[in-house]
């Protein structure tokens, strides 16, 4: 693997590439983004992918990758724009592209602003949370997370973070009157860290949960879109935040192993089954619906 830093007007963006430039195997680079999750995220799938030569980076303001434009809020354009001069300094031409979370968001932006960079786009589970039926009762869900952690610090934001996604179905009355979840009920800490900048957490990334993306521009792009969704997400929020976002598109999902974070593996917490997700990754990649 190959470090490099591309330094551009507003940041200084960390990429790492697997595998030879230009690819020798025929295909395109296969290229994984996250948000918030930078490129530690996709090393075990990146894993199971030897044969391919795989990119992967950290967006601006988040692992390795430092911001010199002064601001603190996450944006899909804005990552759009880094990630389409990442694909430019790459060399390689337009590239397959794996974006999941916040980066399937992105990967969305990239399609519709930059719409020759991309071939083949798995968008796996966006929480594009404003598309679903139950879209204000979803914004106030996420309000109230910002709300927990202004409160309590990020144990406390991150046990409502988890009561949040992980509700089953439309958030209702019945969500709403629960109460405050216990952080030590999810085997978090008690104790206010201090920190009121996590762009989980905090309302720094809701540019991003709050993008509608353009489907005339999606349909009009060259690149083949496929939205993906884990077989044990379907219930909870960016399960149906995915559906909502293919039925935008004119599509049905198509149903991955696992669950949100299906590609990692148990050093991320709650382990996926990043064998068999590549395995159906690949799949689809390779034209299957």
């Amino acid at each position: 693997m190959e470090t490099h830093t591309l330094s551009t007007a507003g940041a200084d963006l960390v990429y790492d590439v697997r595998g030879p430039l230009p690819p020798t195997d025929g295909r395109p680079p296969l290229f994984m983004i996250g948000q918030p999750m930078d490129a530690a995220g996709f090393a075990a799938l990146a894993a199971r992918f030897p044969e391919r030569t795989v990119a992967t980076y950290d967006p601006r303001g988040l692992g390795r990758s430092t911001r010199k434009d002064g601001r603190v809020d996450h944006t899909p354009q804005t990552q759009a724009d880094d990630v389409h001069a990442v694909i430019e300094a790459l060399g390689a031409g337009p590239v397959e592209m794996f974006a999941s979370s916040g980066g399937a968001i992105t990967a969305l932006a990239v399609v519709a602003q930059y719409p020759a960079d991309v071939t083949t786009l798995v968008a796996h589970e966006p929480p594009l949370i404003t598309l679903t039926p139950d879209g204000p009762a979803a914004v106030r869900a996420r309000a109230a997370v910002r709300e927990a952690y202004e409160k309590g610090g990020w144990g406390a934001g991150m046990a409502a973070f988890v009561a949040m996604t992980s509700w089953p179905g439309e958030f209702t009355d019945a969500y709403f009157a629960q109460p405050e979840p216990d952080p030590a009920a999810f085997g978090l800490p008690t104790q206010d860290d201090g920190s009121r900048d996590d762009p989980l957490l905090s309302d720094r990334s809701w540019a991003v949960s709050g993008y509608r993306p353009d489907a005339g521009l999606l349909a009009a792009a060259p690149t083949r879109v496929v939205i993906a969704v884990g077989e044990e997400s379907q219930d909870v929020q960016t399960g149906r935040t995915s559906v909502a976002t293919a039925e935008l598109l004119g599509q049905r999902v198509s149903v991955f192993p696992s669950h949100h974070s299906g590609f990692c593996d148990a050093e991320f917490g709650y382990p996926g089954k990043p064998d068999e997700f590549a395995h159906r990754l690949r799949q689809v990649l390779d034209g299957a619906s």
